[in-house]
């Protein structure tokens, strides 16, 4: 069975397809018996005269078994196997070494350099079957898993473009950057795991001065939690809302949530901060469902931690979630995050935490909100040692400017 030079393996080897044999040997009338016999049993054969002949034949054809002697100019047996197992494309062909010194040592040798059997030059027709059949049995489970591998590459690939796509849709859900309203300045960061998280944030308009906002965790990850994640940000949007809830207020939003969204049946559900701001009453409003990631800074320093003690969405139908307010002045900055912000592990597997996260945003101080968000996010990266997270990463922080006044 031959095929292009440049592919590593055959698409596919049929039960009924005529198996190929590399005899390669200096000695034409040893190498023409050899390649009679098998013809005989029903193998196509190519004949290469020396090591270096027999390399390119073996590379141009790609035989199912190459049958080399030992002995040779230029390229010996040993040889030629060293450089087939040090080839990307060559190195997982079958190779039945020939010799007529059949002692351990040169036995062991040649299978340390790269043989995967020997035949002695004066073995019988029935061992040389036999050995042939033995190599031909190797070859064919080997390129099976070639066969196998590959196949698992092409979806691996397809899967991965998939989940890009899905990954460009779910941050395009994401608002941009910059002034949401007058006195309102809004940054963040998305850096989801595996190319595709559960991790959503968002901004609502409630009119003017009114500002709503959210940050939802699905739990697990990959395209299932994306799509949940992005059917309660649907839920979230304002027309549901005033048609489900008929409020703003974020408790009865979370409550009216917690109906719509029960456990999966494989037991996924969702944690989520959502708050108010109120820029004309000067309120922050807020509930949460399981999710301690949020808090607000104050211009005079200080932090509020907004954690409530709570079911995520989903555990139980009748949970009412509670709102909290807070009052705001110019300068106050909040914050809402995924906790694999905070719980990145360190190589000895101590997690950064959200004391030394505060510490983190609390160094910065009055620098502009972009440099916190984005020193958050390398600080994160320089504790855990590299720029893979492990869990969905997101950081929103929302400033109240002077304009407020």
């Amino acid at each position: 069975m031959s095929t292009s030079p440049h592919l590593t393996a055959p698409s596919n080897t049929k039960e009924n397809e005529v198996q190929t044999v590399l005899v390669v040997d200096d000695e034409p009338t040893a190498r023409i018996a050899l390649a009679a016999r098998l013809k005989r049993l029903g193998y196509r054969v190519i004949e290469a005269v020396d090591g270096k002949s027999g390399l390119s034949a073996l590379r141009r054809e790609r035989p199912d078994l190459t049958i080399l002697d030992w002995v040779m100019p230029e390229i010996d047996g040993p040889s030629f196997c060293e450089q087939v197992r040090q080839d990307h494309e060559l190195r997982t062909s079958q190779i039945l070494m020939m010799t007529s010194n059949d002692q351990p040592e040169q036995i062991a040798e040649g299978l340390a350099r790269g043989a995967d059997d020997f035949l002695s030059k004066a073995a019988s027709k029935y061992e040389i079957m036999a050995r042939v059949q033995s190599g031909m049995r190797a070859a064919s489970l080997i390129r099976r898993l070639e066969d196998v591998t590959e196949e698992i590459r092409r979806k691996q690939a397809t899967l991965e473009r998939e989940l890009q796509s899905a990954a460009r849709y779910v941050e395009s859900l994401l608002p941009a950057p910059g002034i949401v309203l007058p006195g309102i300045q809004m940054v963040h960061a998305y850096r989801p795991s595996l190319g595709l998280g559960g991790d959503l944030f968002n901004i609502i308009s409630w009119g003017e001065g009114v500002l709503g906002l959210y940050l939802l965790d699905a739990s697990g990850h990959g395209v299932s939690s994306a799509l949940r994640s992005a059917a309660l940000s649907t839920f979230l949007r304002r027309g549901n809302l005033l048609r489900h809830v008929g409020s703003t207020d974020p408790g009865a939003i979370l409550t009216e949530a917690n109906k719509q969204f029960p456990l999966t049946e494989d037991g996924n559900y969702f944690t989520i901060v959502f708050a108010r701001l109120d820029i004309r009453a000067r309120t922050l409003s807020y509930a949460t469902a399981g999710h301690n990631g949020a808090f607000l800074q104050r211009s005079s320093g200080d932090f509020c931690w907004m954690a409530q003690p709570n079911l995520p969405l989903g555990f139980d139908g009748s949970t009412i979630y509670v709102t909290t307010d807070l009052t705001i002045a110019p300068g106050d900055r909040l914050y809402l995050l995924s906790d694999g912000l905070y719980e990145v592990p360190d190589q000895n597997s101590e997690l950064w935490g959200q004391d030394r996260l505060e510490e983190t945003i609390r160094q910065f101080g009055c620098r502009p909100l972009t440099d916190v968000v984005s020193g958050a996010i390398a600080e994160a990266i320089r504790w855990q040692g590299h720029e893979q997270f492990p869990d969905d990463v997101a950081l929103m922080g929302i400033e109240v400017t002077d304009r407020v006044v």
